[in-house]
């Protein structure tokens, strides 16, 4: 199998990380060859989060060159503005329809930029997806990162993975039945 490339793009905070963590997980048990890797943009403030999962046959190495993922996933709509570089010309983007303000826009810096994402519809693919709503419909925004999780599933064609089980044993008990219901929300969005 030809190796697949996935980017995931947020702000600290939103479970980028877990969500890309668990995707390696059942990637794994699938039987794939995996490699992810993480940058942490001062995350633990607000700052930029993205996570680069490749999997295959044979995958050498984690890094994912710009103009070659296969789909990223913003949690976030300026990191989808900021992660387009990475999506190959086939490529598709699957974009959380909400706004977190960085530092420079909190302070007075700067202005959050207006219309993107009707800059990002003129140059690709799209799918916008209002995650965050529909997690707060579930009870819980957290379950934001595994909706867009399922979204990622039902896109790449990997439904044939067990991710009930993947939820059961990674997420803490009181929490399962919801994240399974966040995950296949996320799969029936798209």
């Amino acid at each position: 199998m030809e190796t697949k490339n996935i980017v995931l793009v947020g702000v600290g905070g939103q479970g980028t990380i877990l969500a890309a963590k668990l995707l390696t997980i059942g990637l794994m048990e699938a039987g794939y060859d995996v490699k992810m890797s993480e940058i942490h943009g001062m995350s633990q403030r607000g700052g930029s989060v993205s996570s680069l999962v490749r999997y295959g046959d044979d995958v050498q190495s984690p890094v994912i060159e710009i103009g070659t993922a296969d789909i990223v996933v913003a949690f976030e709509k300026l990191e989808a503005l900021r992660a387009l570089e990475y999506l190959k010309p086939t490529g598709k983007i699957i974009v959380n329809d909400t706004e977190i303000y960085p530092l420079s826009v909190i302070i007075g810096a700067n202005a959050y930029p207006e219309g993107i994402i009707e800059e990002i519809k003129r140059k690709v693919t799209m799918r916008v997806m209002s995650a965050t709503q529909m997690a707060e419909k579930l009870g819980n925004k957290k379950v934001m990162n595994v909706i867009l999780l399922g979204s990622i599933v039902k896109a790449m064609g990997l439904m044939d993975i067990d991710w009930e089980k993947i939820l059961q044993d990674n997420i803490k008990k009181q929490f399962i039945e919801l994240n399974i219901k966040a995950l296949n929300a996320g799969m029936d969005a798209v």
